[in-house]
């Protein structure tokens, strides 16, 4: 087991609710699920995304924290949260990472895993 290590998943939905095709807007929620598989408690400083859409255009998003939160996790701890985005298209990616500060001062970074986002074609609800 590493020292320092978070392991991120995540499982998006399209929101049909919140996209108009006819004007290119196709939004996204996504659930991320943050565990501290480490030895060691740390903090969630900043994220960073990268999202592409099916035209290959990239979006990078870097901020402070996640929803307004710095989590600190003990080994075993995890933090959940769910946010959103917006694609041209009705299909892209996203990954990224957090970055990431141990008790004992060391730096990491986790990595999110890349995950797709797709529209949903069939009628089944």
């Amino acid at each position: 087991m590493a020292l320092y290590e978070f392991t991120c998943s995540v499982e998006p939905q399209y929101l049909p609710e919140q996209s108009d095709p006819e004007q290119g807007v196709f939004a996204f929620a996504y659930t991320v699920t943050i565990q501290n598989t480490g030895q060691v408690a740390a903090q969630l400083i900043s994220r960073h995304w990268i999202i592409t859409d099916a035209t290959g255009r990239v979006e990078e998003v870097k901020g402070l924290g996640v929803v307004g939160h710095q989590p600190l996790l003990k080994p075993g701890e995890g933090f959940e949260y769910t946010s959103w985005t917006r694609l041209a298209t009705p299909r892209g990616t996203m990954s990224g990472s957090y970055f990431c500060v141990a008790d004992d001062g060391e730096r990491f970074d986790a990595p999110i895993p890349a995950f797709s986002l797709a529209v949903q074609r069939s009628g089944l609800h």
